[in-house]
């Protein structure tokens, strides 16, 4: 899955990059790989993406199902037990963030691990784990129970963007 976040862009602009990047992820050979918009359920659907993720201070979830097509995804954030209950129409949670991040400055205190599991048992989705993701600490995510990692700064902020994607690969199909 690719989430598109663009934060800082007007609505014309964050369509017509979607739009190019759902069409080149169509280009791909193997298994379709869904193009999801970081909080803007406009953009996602006047584009074609596959799905929105919704934060807490976005558009409740049970609003977007209720205007969205059959088989669009919808993603939630919950990062305190408080935000649960607005996951429960999503088809998968982020959870976090895990460790501490940058990448998002409103993003709160890190949860750990522990937190990870405890919000999880509360979801009746699969989980993404999500901020302070890194080579060395994605299998702990994934060890502790999500089914994925989401991951920006140690990718796009790395000097070689191919072998920091590749080492977070390796880290989760780890047997250790």
């Amino acid at each position: 899955m690719l989430q598109v976040r663009l934060k800082d862009a007007d609505s014309r602009t964050a369509v017509e990059v979607t739009r190019a990047i759902v069409a080149v992820a169509a280009t791909f050979d193997g298994p379709r790989v869904p193009v999801i918009v970081n909080d803007r359920l406009d953009v996602a659907l006047a584009a074609g993406a596959h799905g929105v993720h919704l934060g807490a201070d976005d558009l409740p979830v049970k609003a977007a199902r209720a205007i969205v097509p059959a088989g669009f995804i919808i993603g939630a954030s919950v990062g305190a037990p408080s935000e649960v209950a607005n996951a429960a129409e999503a088809d998968y949670v982020g959870i976090g963030p895990v460790y501490a991040t940058a990448t998002k400055a409103d993003a709160g205190a890190a949860i750990g691990v522990e937190g990870l599991v405890a919000l999880a048992r509360q979801v009746a989705h699969p989980v993404v784990g999500i901020g302070g993701v890194t080579a060395a600490n994605a299998r702990a995510i994934v060890h502790a129970g999500a089914q994925g990692v989401a991951v920006v700064r140690a990718i796009f902020g790395a000097a070689d963007v191919e072998r920091a994607a590749r080492a977070i690969r390796a880290a989760l199909d780890s047997k250790e």
